[in-house]
């Protein structure tokens, strides 16, 4: 094939996705049309088997240069070759002969970026980093390829700074539906941000991927529904791409589940308290308790291991008892001691130490745990300190994602709501509460009452696009709907009427006949509530109306509240009305 001149160049375009210009074209070989060697994994398998791959990548690559020399094309062209190839070019050839043979067949040097592949072999990465800086410059750019797919290499990116790194299409690929592979590019920006590497994302195959990542602010993409591999470079985007980036409707990224975890012990206040021995006295631990009245317990070590708690209270009931110091005062103190402690690792989660929270030995509670790094003694750990940090890490969890409905809590609201105002463009934000709920959950319980809460969730996701609108759970009842649809008050209407109608299985059949139930106001006054239904206040947001989400929640509130006042189910109001 190679002899033969069977192999040939097809390209694929790398877009702009701002505002959907073509910014350059990747060069891809293929081998013969209605043959197994058509495809260019199969290509490159066959070369290693040949032990030609030098050969086979030069090849690739001037038959690529030579045919978009030839078209007189004004982008960039990206050229793939293999770390191991390109040092063997410029070790054979130096970057003379490479601007030598650009100029023959009329590339320029900066219309060239050079992809590297494969380059997790290099053994030598100072080596290629030297070479890099070599070609670069003669003026040709750089490239990592396929960046992220548990081959790639950050100390690489570190070293070349390279001006392009393409990521992997398994974190494009799906982006919308997945929490983790946003948070993941989110993570390769910061990192690009500090080389100032240009980011492109590769494998983009669906509108909806497409609208996330030009959101996200990812500078370039690449794949099939922006553009696919053709004999002639493409002259523009295929259409379906050039709508999704014209149109400015605001992607709604998915959120985890579940917040990460809030921290670890080193977020705890660890008590740096003085510790005994073995060999400690009961006379001895008495004057170091003495001399340290605020401590609750303290540590045993067999050297710098702890294996033992003695709790100050226990021991100070019985050493202030009659005879006890002229019997037990020179004896060891292990006769008070727990000889199983709880020993926590510094960098264990808080989240996972619930368990000592829950425990049937409440001495845990009571004695509090020794912290231990590396197995070696640190410190103590109090039972109301561990209540306070896991009381917080729960409440900044139910920040992120709300634990009953698993719906974004109050932080992504806030940075939906703020990148709908950076956007421009208009939307309406509404607030939904239910009306008599705190007596129905008075008189049912708990479980119900969760049970009417994500029956309202269900309802508010089912009747949402979840590519344009945006549905969070601030926590209890109350639910924050962000909307781009332009149906939106359809969706609303439905949205109460169902649960109106749903709602009522969640009551007695004597409650349902009778419309409601009897049970106590806040005064403590009993009396008639109806049976609980839905409220919606709606505002229409235009652009530059507000300069912050705590306004727009506010006037959102606001209309809740009047819609709560007349019993409408739904009021309407405009951003101006205050």
């Amino acid at each position: 094939m190679l002899r033969r001149q069977q192999l040939y160049p097809v390209f694929q375009p790398i877009v702009s996705l701002g505002d959907g210009a073509i910014f350059s074209h990747e060069a891809l070989i293929r081998g013969p049309l209605n043959t197994s060697f058509h495809a260019p994994d199969t290509l490159l398998l066959a070369a290693a088997h040949e032990h030609i791959n030098y050969e086979f990548e030069n090849h690739c690559v001037s038959v690529a240069l030579d045919l978009w020399g030839s078209l007189n094309q004004p982008g960039r062209l990206f050229v793939n070759i293999s770390a191991d190839v390109l040092l063997a070019l410029i070790r054979q050839c130096g970057c003379d002969s490479l601007l030598a043979l650009l100029s023959t067949m009329g590339v320029s040097p900066r219309m060239l970026v050079l992809e590297i592949t494969e380059y997790e072999r290099v053994s030598d990465m100072d080596h290629l980093a030297t070479v890099v800086q070599q070609v670069r410059a003669a003026g040709v750019a750089m490239a990592l390829d396929d960046f992220g797919d548990g081959r790639s290499s950050l100390r690489l990116w570190s070293q070349i700074k390279p001006e392009f790194v393409k990521i992997d299409k398994y974190f494009t690929k799906s982006i919308s539906q997945y929490a983790d592979k946003l948070k993941t590019i989110q993570a390769l920006q910061q990192i690009a941000a500090i080389f100032d590497t240009a980011l492109i994302a590769e494998g983009i195959e669906t509108e909806d991927d497409l609208r996330v990542l030009r959101d996200l602010g990812i500078q370039y993409g690449q794949g099939f529904f922006l553009g696919r591999p053709a004999r002639l470079p493409h002259e523009q985007i295929d259409a379906p791409a050039m709508v999704a980036i014209r149109d400015h409707t605001v992607a709604v990224f998915p959120e985890p589940q579940r917040a990460p975890c809030a921290g670890t012990l080193s977020r705890l206040a660890i008590v740096p308290a003085p510790t005994v021995g073995l060999s400690t006295t009961n006379d001895q631990l008495a004057r170091v308790l003495f001399n340290h009245p605020k401590l609750q317990a303290i540590a045993v070590l067999d050297g710098v291991r702890p294996v033992a708690i003695i709790n100050r209270s226990a021991f100070m009931n019985e050493y202030s008892k009659l005879y006890y110091r002229e019997i037990w005062g020179h004896k060891s103190c292990m006769l008070h001691a727990n000889l199983e402690p709880r020993l926590i690792e510094r960098n264990h989660s808080i989240d996972e130490l619930v368990g000592i929270l829950t425990s049937e030995d409440q001495r845990y509670l009571a004695d509090g745990f020794i912290v231990t790094e590396n197995g070696c003694y640190l410190g103590l750990g109090t039972g109301e300190q561990l209540v306070r940090s896991v009381t917080e890490t729960r409440i900044e969890a139910a920040r992120h994602a709300n634990p009953l409905t698993f719906l974004p809590g109050n932080i992504p609201i806030t940075q939906h709501i703020e990148r709908l105002l950076a956007s421009g463009m208009g939307f309406v934000a509404c607030y939904a509460d239910l009306n008599n709920f705190k007596p129905f959950n008075d008189q049912y319980g708990y479980w119900r009452g969760d049970e009417m809460i994500r029956l309202l969730a269900r309802l508010a996701q089912a009747h949402c696009d979840t590519r344009r609108d945006f549905v969070g759970h601030v926590g209890g009842d109350d639910f924050i709907l962000l909307y781009q649809s332009d149906d939106w008050q359809t969706q609303c209407q439905q949205i109460i009427d169902e649960f109106a109608e749903q709602a009522q299985a969640l009551f007695d059949a004597p409650a349902r006949a009778a419309g409601g139930i009897q049970a106590e106001d806040r005064f403590g006054v009993s009396r008639f509530f109806p049976l609980t239904t839905l409220s919606i206040g709606a505002v229409r947001i235009t652009a530059h109306q507000f300069a912050n989400a705590e306004q727009v929640a506010s006037v959102a509130a606001l209309a809740k509240h009047h819609a709560k006042t007349d019993g409408k189910g739904l009021v309407v109001r405009n951003g101006a009305d205050r």
